[in-house]
């Protein structure tokens, strides 16, 4: 089982993200759970996600305190230095942020990939939300499930320009990380 927790904050889309990576995740065949955990539910609020995808039935039911992989949509949430707490030995943390991965790699202590998600939504989409192009960068990296099944997944959660934005969005994230980076983590 790969273990997933999603950190962001209320409106950045970090739910609908978990959703999307699962049924990616379903979409290749996998079992797979998504959930949310909320504190203050509001605009700006610390929220966090979990996503388990496995080949075989998932009878854990409780929040993902271990993963394997973080995703942070938002990089004012590397100022908690709890950040990666759980995160496994040989795990990875993909970071929406412009900053260098290797000085945010150096705060954790742990393999970080810093892509600048927002910044390639706003040109592709015209709108800040991070969470598609996050997800295929992160695809990218693991390998772990095909990028078709992202886009399968995207075309029953969008239609029409916002789907051919969201699928363009995807190729180019996609293709700006080094594709297969994390696989062995993936396949851990």
């Amino acid at each position: 089982m790969i273990e997933y927790r999603i950190h962001g904050r209320g409106g950045q889309g970090s739910v609908a993200a978990a959703y999307l990576l699962a049924a990616a995740a379903f979409e290749a065949g996998f079992t797979c759970q998504a959930f949310p955990a909320f504190g203050a539910e509001r605009r700006g609020a610390p929220v966090m996600a979990f996503v388990r995808i496995d080949e075989k039935p998932i009878t854990l039911r409780s929040q993902v305190r271990n993963p394997d992989f973080l995703i942070v949509q938002d990089e004012t949430l590397l100022l908690d230095p709890t950040l990666t707490n759980g995160l496994k030995p040989g795990g990875a943390m993909l970071v929406n942020s412009r900053k260098a991965s290797a000085e945010i790699a150096a705060k954790f202590d742990t393999r970080v990939v810093a892509f600048p998600a927002t910044d390639l939504a706003v040109k592709v989409i015209g709108k800040p939300i991070p969470n598609t192009a996050l997800l295929a960068a992160f695809l990218a990296l693991t390998e772990h499930v095909p990028q078709a099944a992202l886009a399968a997944a995207l075309k029953g959660r969008f239609h029409g320009a916002m789907l051919e934005k969201n699928l363009a969005l995807i190729a180019e994230a996609a293709g700006a990380v080094e594709a297969g980076a994390w696989k062995e983590t993936a396949d851990a």
